[in-house]
């Protein structure tokens, strides 16, 4: 791997200086002060050398150096000094995590739409609907709860468990702290991976153990996979006993997962969307957006301006199944061979959306909270 941070790396080699031979001399006789220097000379030989000691230079790896950067900068965030000392010096880069980093995939070419049919395939199976349904079923006396607390769609909340680790059963195996201090290192994303890096040394301040803190190459962790910055900020209680354990209690994550979408902006109430039939003459210019996305361009990118359902009925394009009230401000997305040819899209799509900034997520986890819930 090359490293981007800009450190140097030294490499000292050195050898030492062999000592003389130890055997005897055994040159010829020798008369008068000829023979007494030759004999004077045997005897100096006879001694041993001195041993050559080489000056000492550091024999830091950039990594190790960066380690100390590491370390001051979790000082001056305010992190306990015991806890630096239990992480920082024990951290090993992890070349795993470096490579799949930078194998992450570019956008693809503006204006290409790829088709959401066959990862709705992938992504929505018989296995993931039935092991919902049995979640669902088995903890609705606390998700009815976390839903009048919150507000949140239950089936959404256990269709993002499921789709982030298969019901709790994949959470990622890589540490942590290894994992963000090397992408740190490695730079791509080097100050976003600093403070997830302290903000994971924050949550060992707080209690939660080294050994807890598993999860993918890129940070995320427990049954909700949280960045640490989000765990620190969001992570709620959800069975009442006064602590928020992501990493081993469902109805804390399922409460945290409410949580994050209530701050993402769900609306209580209101379904993530619709599927619609879209007429032949829909004038599709009339209705695209004009507005620049502070982000994600190529996913919004698929959507209309936003109009209320009126609106939308007056061009043709009526919902189907639960239906939208028509003052509410609805998106239009088309999608076809994604069982049905569009959905008109509420802004609970987009606190889907802010949880992975990707359509084919968003549309899936929404897909199979509909077949969760049996809708």
């Amino acid at each position: 791997m090359v490293a981007k941070s800009g450190w140097i790396l030294i490499a000292v080699s050195g050898a030492a200086l062999a000592s003389a031979s130890t055997d005897a001399v055994r040159g010829p006789a020798a008369k008068g002060a000829a023979a007494t220097a030759n004999l004077e000379l045997a005897q100096a030989q006879l001694q041993p050398a001195p041993q050559y000691t080489a000056p000492a230079v550091s024999q830091a790896s950039p990594f190790e150096r960066y380690k100390t950067y590491l370390a001051a900068r979790a000082r001056s965030a305010g992190i306990r000094e015991a806890t630096i000392q239990s992480v920082v010096p024990y951290l090993k880069f992890n070349q795993r995590a470096a490579a799949l980093d930078q194998a992450q995939q570019p956008q693809p070419p503006s204006g290409y739409l790829p088709a959401f049919g066959p990862y709705l395939e992938k992504h929505i199976t018989t296995s993931l609907i039935n092991r919902g349904q049995a979640r669902y079923s088995t903890h609705w006396p606390n998700l009815s709860r976390i839903e009048a607390r919150y507000g949140v769609d239950p089936a959404v909340i256990i269709a993002i468990y499921g789709k982030e680790t298969s019901y709790g059963s994949v959470t990622g195996g890589f540490d942590l702290l290894d994992a963000l201090a090397s992408l740190a290192y490695e730079g791509r994303r080097r100050t976003f991976f600093e403070d997830e890096f302290i903000a994971a040394l924050r949550l060992m301040d707080q209690g939660v153990q080294r050994w807890q803190l598993k999860g993918s190459y890129a940070g995320a962790t427990g049954y909700p996979q949280f960045m640490p910055s989000v765990a620190l900020r969001l992570r709620a209680d959800g069975d009442g006993d006064g602590y928020a354990d992501i990493w081993r209690n469902e109805d804390d994550a399922f409460a945290s997962i409410a949580n994050y979408l209530r701050d993402a902006g769900w609306k209580r109430g209101v379904p993530w969307g619709v599927p619609v039939r879209i007429p032949a003459n829909l004038n599709r210019a009339a209705i695209q957006s004009r507005l620049t996305p502070p982000r994600c361009p190529a996913v919004y990118r698929r959507h209309s301006r936003w109009l209320t359902v009126a609106e939308w009925k007056s061009l043709g394009v009526y919902p189907g199944g639960v239906g939208l009230p028509d003052t509410e401000l609805a998106t239009l997305m088309e999608t076809p061979g994604a069982y049905a040819d569009g959905y008109l899209l509420t802004t609970n799509y987009r606190a889907i959306l802010d949880y992975n900034c990707s359509n084919f997520y968003a549309l899936g986890v929404a897909l199979l909270a509909n077949a969760i819930a049996r809708r």
